[in-house]
């Protein structure tokens, strides 16, 4: 791995989102002594080098050329560097060949997946060979999962020195959030549903908060499908369009980990609104509505640079107690959730990845990475992390 051509390739580096994560390499690590070896990589290389002078890359900056339809390049593209980092979904259409290529020459591999079917077939399918050949997979990699798989595991760190014990039911709140999910989200959804109408038997797979835990089926957890009163923050919430993504993350975090938060833990993720009527009303209504709006967006498509930067959120955390103790945390971006924030998030968790020596296997980054991605994100990324009294 050491004599490897690059540390880094960003493939998807003409598509929206990738692009962003190129401009990240380029604005943030240029010229500095950790800068990592990095290239671009995608199916046009007329197209990468319009976008290597489009993002201010230097003129030297290596483009390579890698087709999601043509296995071959894959493999190459795999070969010949430390990590690949890609944003070229939906993942159940263009991934699964980059992920075996990864996993076949032992290089770390990180995207920006929400797609829990595909996921697990992923698991499946390599687990054991990723293990033996040293290959990280790492998936969810932006806005799903990483503020709540790292959150949690934030929070639960306080929960134990304070109480000498984790908490055994966590609640996810979204605060304040501005911007929305990517088109590369939205067409996710699309091909999932579409793979659910083929394979009914994948919707209760879907159903389940340990989709991603094989073998292990913890206790029942809250749907997050009804607007709901939540008493601990005094408030209405409504029903989170990513909770069923990460919520996922969140226990397979634990499960890798050894279930250092106790294989009795109950997670949910809600969105929260305001009190009294107004806030049923307000929670009633978002429960009702199309998560995604009016969104006309596109995979390769986004919000303008004034937009990402106007966008930001603010996740709450809280861990209860059966005595009625609690711990709260909190997680705060920003940059607009979809774009901005997940192309710094996927940037940094390529820069931990080159750091980390931990062993073969199919990760979330919340369970290799954990408080040294933290460290990361906190000083080059925008994100905080805070305990809250």
């Amino acid at each position: 791995m050491a004599s490897r051509e690059f540390d880094i390739i960003v493939y998807g580096a003409t598509g929206f989102t990738g692009r962003l994560v190129a401009e990240y390499l380029t604005q943030h690590y240029g010229g500095r002594p950790d800068a990592p070896k990095w290239a671009m990589a995608g199916r046009s290389l007329d197209k990468l080098a319009e976008v290597r002078e489009l993002i201010g890359a230097p003129a030297d900056t290596p483009l390579v050329v890698a087709d999601a339809s043509d296995p071959a390049t894959l493999d190459a593209m795999a070969a010949r560097t430390k990590v690949v980092l890609t944003t070229v979904g939906p993942y159940q259409l263009y991934g699964s060949d980059l992920v075996a290529a990864c996993v076949k020459a032992g290089t770390a591999y990180a995207d920006l997946c929400g797609e829990p079917g595909w996921m697990r077939e992923m698991i499946d399918a390599h687990e054991g060979v990723a293990k033996a050949s040293g290959a990280r997979i790492t998936f969810s990699c932006g806005f799903d999962s990483i503020p709540f798989d790292l959150g949690v595991h934030f929070l639960q760190a306080e929960a134990v020195k304070r109480h000498c014990m984790p908490a055994p039911r966590v609640k996810g709140r979204v605060r304040k959030m501005a911007g929305g999910a990517s088109g590369g989200t939205i067409a996710s959804l699309t091909e999932t549903l579409k793979a659910v109408a083929k394979k009914p038997s994948l919707a209760l797979l879907l159903k389940s908060s340990f989709a991603l835990t094989p073998g292990f089926e913890g206790p029942s957890q809250p749907t997050g499908l009804f607007p709901e009163y939540d008493s601990a923050t005094g408030t209405w919430t409504a029903p989170f369009v990513m909770a069923p993504i990460n919520t996922k993350n969140v226990h397979r975090t634990n499960f890798l980990l050894g279930h250092p938060w106790g294989a009795d833990l109950v997670y949910d993720e809600m969105v929260m609104t305001t009190i009294g009527d107004a806030g049923k009303a307000m929670a009633e209504a978002m429960a009702k509505a199309n998560p995604f709006g009016e969104s006309k967006l596109k995979p390769g498509e986004g919000p303008s640079k004034e937009e990402r930067e106007n966008g930001f959120y603010d996740i709450l955390f809280i861990g209860e107690y059966p005595d009625g103790t609690t711990v709260r945390a909190s997680v705060q971006g920003d940059r607009d959730p979809g774009y901005g924030s997940t192309s710094k998030m996927l940037a940094e968790t390529g820069m931990a990845l080159l750091a980390n020596k931990g062993a073969g296997g199919v990760w979330t980054p919340g369970a290799l990475l954990g408080d040294a991605l933290i460290a990361r994100l906190t000083e080059h990324a925008g994100l905080t992390f805070q305990i809250e009294e």
